[in-house]
């Protein structure tokens, strides 16, 4: 039985037949979309961004957050509709054809699997700022032990995603306290030059022209990656009318206070000519401010985003292919649970394969991290894809009467998500433009390849389970 033949209500009896526990409550379900949108795309990344388009990226921040909260409506709209784990394939499944939700499937496994790699091995270069211990070893001690608390329950992965995410909130809030202190009370080594004059003071706020910020929307896109997560734990959600929505529309005031008001904040303090490519934002405003612990604070947080989001990837990869399992486009083996309801041998081989990170830190610890960050942003951006095309097509069947229209619409829909849909048609444009971001266009070809390859070899063995079934 399927998890789309399971799914005949759209109530709590659900994930019962899926198999799942609804371990996740409330508290925890926030804080993973809080922490979805906060990575190290934001505590690192930021820099190479403002050095390419000044003050204006906070104008970048500001239009991607909205395309992000029309994306994150639509996926809300569809989780209202039929609440399932390993939604976005389950989506494109029914509503774009069984190819797409096999691509869909496969292609986020394999992002979470890449952005686990990447991830560890970010971590184990944060941990090189405290001791001098190989890579490698510290990537192969965060792999094991992430991949044993995924395994003992979903209520554990919640907890630790909640501490996760409350540690990179409060790095953010306190930032912005701090700043907020030093333009209105002038204390620190940056109290005298402080001023929201600096937003436009220094060759205005577009100083690199309107170009210049255009180009930092893919850097500006890679950052909120991940923040369709919560989309993963509608099955394991105690209560998923209630606490998914909620999750949902607090996506505006996410962005705008830990991106936009961040980057206002710390704009305001120290001038942007003073950020460079590579180094954290937070930790040269810190620097600039006199404050030396500055720099170790923001160590550990961004350690602890890296580790989130390798977290993360522990949990939605083997969920994606228990989902393509139960839907006959994967290893039935894959459909096994233990007896406090996580995908047992789905986790491990994704495990496994994130030891590959293990084995690159151990070969190239000094490039480690940029051999495998490019190939994570095109796999995340084809399940936004997927799941704007799949509202599309749900909204059009409601509106005929076809379907139950869900509790939950997208504002605007389907305007809003045939404008998000160009959107990151535009940033794939701008990746292809890109010497650095062209990677991962390469790559696309032959994973589409290697997937119509395995789909033309499962339609002939097994046409049936080729085939969606609701």
């Amino acid at each position: 039985m399927t998890s789309s033949k399971v799914a005949t209500d759209h109530g709590g009896d659900e994930a019962v037949g899926e198999g799942y526990q609804r371990g996740l409550g409330a508290r925890q379900i926030q804080m993973i979309a809080i922490g979805g949108a906060i990575g190290t795309g934001l505590f690192l990344g930021a820099g190479k961004a403002i050095s390419k388009a000044g003050p204006s990226l906070i104008l970048a921040y500001a239009i991607a957050g909205l395309v992000i909260f029309f994306i994150m409506r639509a996926l809300g709209e569809l989780l209202m509709y039929r609440p399932v784990s390993g939604s976005f394939s389950e989506y494109a499944r029914e509503f774009i054809g069984p190819f797409a939700g096999f691509v869909t499937g496969w292609t986020y496994w394999l992002f979470w699997v890449v952005t686990g790699i990447t991830e560890v091995t970010a971590a184990a270069t944060y941990m090189t700022y405290w001791w001098d211990i190989p890579q490698w070893i510290s990537a192969l001690v965060f792999t094991v032990v992430l991949y044993g608390a995924n395994l003992i329950s979903v209520k554990l992965f919640g907890e630790l995603e909640f501490w996760f995410s409350m540690v990179k909130v409060t790095a953010i809030v306190g930032m912005i306290l701090i700043c907020a202190g030093i333009l209105t009370l002038g204390f620190s080594d940056a109290g005298d030059t402080a001023s929201v004059t600096h937003l436009w003071a220094h060759g205005g706020f577009f100083p690199q022209g309107i170009g210049g910020t255009v180009v930092t929307l893919q850097i500006v896109m890679f950052a909120f990656m991940a923040v369709e997560l919560v989309g993963v734990t509608a099955g394991e959600s105690k209560d998923p009318e209630t606490t998914l929505p909620k999750a949902i529309n607090t996506v505006p005031w996410r962005i705008a206070v830990f991106y936009v008001g961040a980057l206002v904040m710390i704009l305001s303090v120290v001038p942007w000519t003073h950020f460079k490519p590579g180094v954290s934002p937070f930790v040269a405003a810190f620097e600039q401010m006199g404050l030396g612990v500055g720099a170790a604070i923001v160590n550990f947080v961004v350690l602890t985003a890296a580790l989130s989001s390798c977290n993360s990837g522990m949990y939605s990869t083997g969920r994606m292919l228990r989902d393509l399992a139960l839907n006959g486009q994967g290893p039935r083996l894959f459909t096994r649970l233990t007896k406090s309801g996580t995908p047992l041998l789905g986790t491990t081989f994704s495990a496994a394969l994130m030891l590959v990170g293990v084995w690159i830190n151990y070969q190239w610890p000094g490039d480690a991290f940029e051999k495998v960050v490019s190939f994570a942003t095109i796999s995340g951006m084809w399940a936004w894809i997927m799941i704007l095309i799949s509202q599309i097509r749900y909204r059009a069947k409601a509106d005929r009467g076809e379907l139950p229209q869900s509790p939950f619409k997208a504002p605007g829909a389907p305007y809003t998500s045939w404008f998000a849909l160009l959107f990151i048609f535009g940033v794939i444009v701008l990746m292809a433009l890109d010497a650095e971001a062209r990677v991962s266009l390469y790559c696309a070809p032959i994973w589409a390849l290697i997937l119509g390859v395995s789909y033309r070899m499962l339609r002939s063995r097994d046409p049936e389970n080729a085939a969606f079934k609701r």
